[in-house]
């Protein structure tokens, strides 16, 4: 099998959309755009859906290789940080992207086939940011940290600006609700578990 350069190709597709939407992109413009042969791409990708997922993997994998172990700081700013990084990963390919959410709007199927690819990303993404937590308490931040990212990409769609500052609002915002609700929820690590115990004075 051929080599894919899987970072020409996922800037390909995004090409390809930003012309001719979702409903236009077939896998022969994509060759055609990317210069990947056609039987290349079938062995590889059996289906658009497929290429899509190869996008989110990417963004993902350039969080991860940007991320320093032991970061400290707050966990809410390490994911501030975190969440930013995968927007700005996403910038060179923004109209495609964009076209793309518009595309989606009219098509509900295809947001719920990406949705468990998105819960795994933001699982990765607890993991970037060293949020710790098992089981049902980690699955439930991975659902809030979904809701969070769906918030800052919509203010990303309508942020124009050089710095992105209207979608770092709207990001700060989004976390703070989140970390409320967290809290609420008691799904945050209580002082007791954060705090290890210290040993007694002596006498």
């Amino acid at each position: 099998m051929s080599e894919i350069d899987d970072d020409a190709l996922v800037a390909a597709l995004w090409r390809v959309i930003a012309t001719h939407g979702w409903p236009g992109l077939t896998m022969g413009r994509l060759a055609a755009e990317s210069g990947v042969p056609l039987a290349t791409l079938r062995d590889r990708f059996p289906s658009r859906l497929d290429v899509l997922i190869l996008h989110g993997r990417r963004v993902d994998h350039a969080v991860l290789a940007g991320t320093v172990p032991g970061q400290g700081g707050a966990a809410r700013d390490r994911l501030f940080d975190v969440l930013m990084r995968r927007l700005d990963a996403m910038q060179p390919n923004r109209a495609g992207i964009l076209r793309f959410l518009r595309d989606m709007r009219r098509d509900p199927s295809l947001a719920a086939l990406l949705g468990p690819q998105l819960s795994l990303s933001m699982r990765w993404m607890l993991d970037a940011a060293e949020i710790e937590g098992s089981g049902g308490r980690r699955r439930a931040i991975s659902l809030g940290l979904v809701g969070v990212w769906l918030a800052a990409v919509r203010a990303w769609a309508e942020d124009e600006s050089e710095d992105l500052g209207t979608t770092m609002a709207a990001l700060d915002r989004a976390l703070d609700r989140a970390e409320q609700i967290a809290r609420t929820l008691r799904l945050l690590p209580t002082a007791a578990e954060a705090t290890p115990d210290l040993p007694p004075d002596p006498a």
